[in-house]
Order: C-alpha cells, then structure tokens, then sequence
C-alpha cells in the first residue's frame, strides 16, 4: 500500500473507547495518508451518544495546536459521528449487506474512495469487497488487547486497565497504577514546584511538573479553551509515563481538579470531560497535599497578580471539600514542608 495517496476507514461503535480500539487506529493509521473513522450506533447510548465518543477520539489524538485537528504521526484522522436521525443509521441487528450498503453510500455521497479497511470483527473481509477496498486485519483474537466494549460497560471498574484515563473518568474510574501518586496543590506561586522536586530529590524519585505551565508558556500565554481539557490529559499521560522510572511513589505538580478550576476562571466553562477527570482525582492519588500560600510571591510574568493567591487557595480547598478528598495543608519553609510531607507518607504509604 502506498501511504503517499491511500486513504484508510475504520467504523466501529466505540462504546467506549478502549485500548483496543486505540491499537486498531494507530496500526491502520502508519499504512495509510489520511483514515477515515466512523463512530455510529442503533440504538445509540442516551448518556454517551456517538458524538461524545467520536470526541474521545478527537482529544486523545489532537496535538498542542488544536487547530491542526486530530492525527496519529503524519496521518490525520477524519472522524464522523453518525446518527439514525441525520444520517439513517440502520439498527445493529440489521444483516450484513444493510450495513455495508449504508456506509458505501454515506462515502459516495461525499466522494470519499476508501482504498483500505481496518478491521478486528470477521465481518471486515466482507465489508471491504463491498467498498472496492482491501482488508487488514488487527489483533483479530485479540491477544494483545483481550478486552471488548461490552466487558467495559457491565464492569468498568474491572476492565479499567484498558481505558485511557480520559475514558475510564466517563466510567467514574481510575486505570490502576504500579506506583501510588502523590499530588501536590497550590495557587500560583505557593512552592508547589519547589516542593515537588525537594521530595523527588529527597525519595530518589520523580517528579511531574505541571503540563499547564508548559502549555502556557509554549503558547505565549495564548491558550483556547480547548486547551484546558488537553492540558489534563496530557498531564495524567506525563504521570503514566513517569511511572516507568519512579521509586516508590511519583510526585505530581496539580491536577485536572485545578485545571478545571482555570477552567472555569478564564473561560466561565468546562468541558464535562474535564469535569469527570476532576471527579476521579480522589481516586487518582494516594494523598493530596495542599501547599498554604505563605512563601514569598515570585512574579514570572506568567502568573495573575498576588492577590489572586488567597482566593486560589480558598478555592482549591473549597473544591476537594465538595469531591470529599481528604487532604494534609503544607506550610514553612522547604524544608519543613519536606518533613511534613514525608511525615505522613510514612504513616500512609
């Protein structure tokens, strides 16, 4: 297959998003220029509709410029969330050849030649034939995803391990982790930075700095709305990754509770994917600290004006007592707050 000129389909209901189906695009998306990826189901889920997951898809695979849309490497995604109102979806019991007539007219009708169909179902030989196309098979008996949308949804606790964090907080859950997380809050200059690498240093560990900051900076202070959403997300994938070198527990610089709260602040909004990372953050981590805005204000010509700081605090801490996540306040200079932190660790890790 030549990946200069072929493009690639993928149809599938996504209910939800799932590791699997994530190995299924980012396989297909390495042998194609451009894959097409249709998100539909009949009936459809009335809690995450086929645009709330063709939206997942969007977001674990747009870069830090939103603008440039969804991709996977070189190859962008164009990605479709189809509905039985809009575009005559046919019911899932519907045979076979309803189905592959259905979607080889909703690509005619919008002049999309497929070249190549992306399957793991056996219905995928006979669907390609009807599209003209050729047929690739992935993880078909699924050894190395053994996971289906069905199992997710009846136990999503149980199955969280093939969920993006991002998905498994839809399900009010959290992937486990092999090293417990530690997350340290704080308004803005309240040496929550500091703090993380003096405990780092301390454990011989690692720290996560704060994605957010990286953005923002990245960006010349020009976030979207958008962003916010991605930040989290990407914070959580930065933890993942950092487990991988951690020595015990890993310390995390904010967040998505906080980052939601930016939310709200700069934009009076938030995206409900945002809003349920925020809710998991108990779960998340093993122990939440909160950094008391008592060290002397740096001004890095990044960060709001020093008055902010007291109502920052006040609504970090407003916000874990309505999630009902216990935590520990943190004051002092460096070092004392280094012996309070291990402190409790001692006790409760």
């Amino acid at each position: 297959m030549n990946t200069s000129e072929s493009t690639g389909l993928v149809v599938g209901k996504f209910w939800p998003l799932h590791k699997g189906h994530q190995l299924l695009l980012e396989a297909a998306a390495t042998q194609v220029s451009e894959l097409v990826v249709l998100v539909y189901a009949n009936p459809d889920s009335a809690t995450l509709p086929a645009a709330v997951r063709a939206g997942w898809i969007r977001e674990l695979y747009r870069g830090d410029e939103v603008s440039e849309g969804p991709r996977i490497g070189s190859t962008p995604l164009r990605i479709s969330a189809l509905s039985a109102d809009a575009d005559g979806v046919p019911p899932d019991a519907a045979d076979d050849a309803t189905h592959r007539e259905f979607v080889r007219r909703w690509l005619a009708q919008r002049g999309i030649h497929i070249d190549v169909v992306f399957s793991s179902e056996d219905y995928g030989p006979g669907f390609a034939k009807h599209l003209g196309a050729a047929h690739v098979a992935v993880d078909p008996a699924r050894p190395q995803v053994p996971v289906s949308g069905t199992l997710v949804r009846s136990y999503p606790t149980e199955y969280a391990q093939f969920l993006h964090p991002l998905v498994a907080a839809q399900f009010g859950v959290v992937p486990p982790a092999a090293v417990p997380r530690v997350v340290l809050l704080g308004a803005e200059s309240s040496g929550k930075s500091t703090l993380c690498a003096a405990l780092a240093e301390a454990l011989d560990t690692v720290w996560v700095p704060e994605y957010g900051r990286t953005l923002h900076e990245q960006k010349s202070g020009n976030l979207d709305y958008e962003d916010l959403l991605y930040i989290a997300r990407r914070h959580v994938e930065l933890e993942n990754e950092a487990g991988a070198q951690a020595q015990g527990v890993i310390f995390c610089d904010t967040n998505a509770a906080t980052t939601a709260l930016y939310s709200y602040y700069y934009f009076h909004r938030c995206d409900p994917m945002l809003q349920a990372m925020a809710a998991v953050c108990g779960q998340r981590y093993a122990h939440t600290f909160v950094c008391a805005p008592t060290v002397p204000f740096e001004q890095d010509g990044w960060r709001g004006p020093e008055a902010l700081r007291s109502f920052q605090h006040g609504m970090i801490l407003m916000q874990l007592d309505y999630f009902g996540i216990p935590y520990t306040l943190v004051e002092g200079t460096v070092a004392e707050r280094v012996a309070q932190v291990l402190g409790h660790l001692t006790i409760s890790i």
